[in-house]
């Protein structure tokens, strides 16, 4: 174990000369602009990390945590989510996306909803089964919903205006959405769920994808239009 002396280049017990003391002090002045520099390149590559961290945060991708049952068995309590948050800048949602929103009683809160009816779109629920109808499907274009596992026969009817959406858990008979608490403005939809982190053994890309769905029906025989709608 080195002495103090030796860290010094002297021996213990022996006087240091004048320039022995000139050189130990010449290193010790020297010592303080080493650790600023070292400090320096630190706080640099801190503010080079946030620069591009801190608007991947905000504007691009943010991670949730799921919360409760509405989405089994699609998604279940505890699951971390990475969430594609693009979509609510340029408003592209699609039957069928898996979403994160603002509570339109409470937009302190998120909940995690799939898309069902889109902007002008009429909602109709008959004993369960929904179906859609608008100026994209004069004929009822009903869905086949294989993502449901857990229905509620329920009775309802909306037509939504050019700024709302109709959202619902996948786990109906257990889920408040917008049965409940009506459609949900654009200005309150967040992201798309775009990865499903934790836990690792059911990392997913797109997770609960609408395109999954598809092609588990597909290899069952029943014919699809893309969006779990069957085909008339």
């Amino acid at each position: 174990m080195s002495t103090l002396g030796d860290s010094t280049g002297v021996m213990s017990g022996e006087r240091p000369t004048q320039g022995e003391s000139a050189d130990s002090s010449t290193q010790k002045e020297r010592t303080p602009h080493g650790r600023g520099g070292v400090i320096g390149e630190t706080l640099r590559y801190a503010l080079v990390a946030a620069i591009i961290i801190i608007p991947v945060r905000m504007f691009i991708a943010q991670p949730f945590v799921v919360s409760g049952n509405s989405m089994l068995p699609t998604f279940h309590n505890g699951e971390y989510l990475i969430v594609n948050e693009l979509a609510k800048y340029v408003g592209e949602y699609e039957r069928g996306d898996v979403v994160i929103l603002r509570y339109p009683v409470d937009p302190s809160k998120y909940f995690i909803k799939r898309v069902i009816g889109l902007p002008e779109e009429t909602v109709s629920i008959t004993n369960g089964t929904v179906s859609i109808t608008g100026a994209m499907h004069a004929s009822p274009l009903v869905l086949t919903e294989p993502y449901v596992k857990n229905q509620k026969p329920d009775e309802y009817s909306r037509t939504l205006s050019s700024e709302e959406y109709f959202v619902m858990g996948d786990n109906r008979a257990q889920s408040s959405d917008s049965r409940v608490w009506g459609p949900v403005p654009a200005k309150l939809m967040g992201g798309k769920a775009l990865l499903r982190l934790f836990p690792f053994n059911v990392i997913t890309l797109h997770p609960g994808g609408i395109s999954s769905f598809d092609a588990e029906a597909s290899n069952a025989g029943v014919s699809t239009d893309g969006t779990g709608a069957v085909n008339n």
